[in-house]
């Protein structure tokens, strides 16, 4: 699951072939707000996103990262809510304290153990066909053992799928996996973060089965702005760089704008 964060990156990554997409909240903060993965991005700005982006790829699944779910058990409640009515196709709900941080951040905390449980009954209770994910920030904010003993709690409610945020190694990947065996595991790919970068077949032999990398769109991306406005800026003009550029035309078509003209077409005769 790549991380988009609007209705062009969802594009974008439908057109690459991907079938699935994940709302980064890291990426949507990033971009939406400009600020970090800091507990700024609210629960409707989030719903917002999601909407935009489920509008915009009707043929993908869009899984939604919901941080912490912005309260207590009712708000988780109104979370769920919100993202059913925005069509989203499942959700990440953590146990760190609000305000969170990324997950490969240092810093994190986390709720105690049955608070966040509670949450996931919540969510659990209330949702009609949303695939929930729990994770977890125990690792860094506790330690392994604890991050492992909540896994195996949340598994208990019946989640859909496990997700222990920043193991570091393939050692603590392995000790996870040992965990809760038979449970759809999760793994984050983060570049330059906190765990090993492995590649789909690497982690299906550790039992990992539910991929997301969240952050290797919105890295490219600012990358290739940050170098294109500086170009702007010292020369005035990429005339001479238009390589670095997406064409006119070819921007048309990411976006479908074909098909725009063939409906106005039909009703303009």
């Amino acid at each position: 699951m790549p991380g988009v964060w609007d209705g062009l990156s969802a594009r974008l990554a439908a057109q690459a072939g991907f079938a699935t997409v994940f709302v980064s909240g890291y990426a949507a903060s990033g971009t939406l707000l400009g600020l970090p993965d800091y507990g700024y991005l609210t629960q409707a700005e989030m719903a917002d996103v999601a909407r935009r982006v489920v509008a915009a790829v009707p043929e993908c699944a869009v899984v939604v990262d919901v941080d912490t779910g912005y309260g207590n058990p009712l708000n988780v409640i109104r979370t769920v809510e919100l993202a059913e009515s925005a069509g989203a196709a499942g959700i990440f709900l953590e146990d760190q304290v609000w305000p969170k941080r990324c997950g490969h951040m240092a810093g994190k905390r986390v709720v105690e153990r049955e608070e966040w449980l509670a949450k996931l009954r919540a969510a659990l209770d209330r949702r009609h066909r949303l695939f929930v994910v729990a994770r977890t920030d125990a690792r860094a904010a506790i330690g392994l053992d604890e991050a492992c003993e909540r896994a195996r709690a949340a598994a208990g409610l019946g989640v859909d799928a496990v997700f222990v945020e920043a193991p570091e190694s393939v050692a603590e990947m392995e000790a996870v996996a040992k965990a809760v065996p038979g449970v759809v595991l999760v793994a984050n790919m983060v570049e330059a973060g906190r765990t090993p970068l492995l590649n789909p077949a690497e982690l299906h032999e550790l039992g990992f089965d539910l991929v997301v990398s969240p952050v290797t769109g919105l890295f490219a991306a600012a990358k290739a702005l940050q170098a294109a406005y500086r170009l702007l800026h010292e020369a005035g003009t990429l005339r001479d760089r238009l390589e670095l550029l997406t064409g006119f035309e070819e921007f048309g078509e990411m976006v479908g704008l074909p098909g725009h003209r063939l409906t106005e077409e039909r009703y303009t005769r």
